[in-house]
């Protein structure tokens, strides 16, 4: 395992203290609970469609279903 040193401002370094004896682990332990769930959350498939990734909000709006393709609907676009 490896060894990595950070500087903390006392009120975090607390904070820290009271989280690992509540949980009853060291604060490395929480340290590294902590940084792999915010890695976890940065990380995106790297093979992911456009639909996958919008997926959320894929398919909230309402419109023409021809909108791309109908050249009525262009008339007056960009005036």
């Amino acid at each position: 395992m490896k060894t990595l040193s950070l500087k903390l401002h006392e009120s975090l370094d607390n904070r820290l203290a009271v989280a690992a004896k509540k949980r009853g682990q060291t604060k490395s332990a929480v340290v590294r609970e902590a940084l792999e769930a915010f890695l976890q959350e940065q990380r995106t498939p790297q093979s992911a469609s456009c639909l996958e990734l919008a997926a959320d909000v894929a398919g909230c709006l309402e419109g023409p279903a021809d909108l791309s393709t109908g050249q009525e609907h262009m008339q007056g676009y960009g005036r």
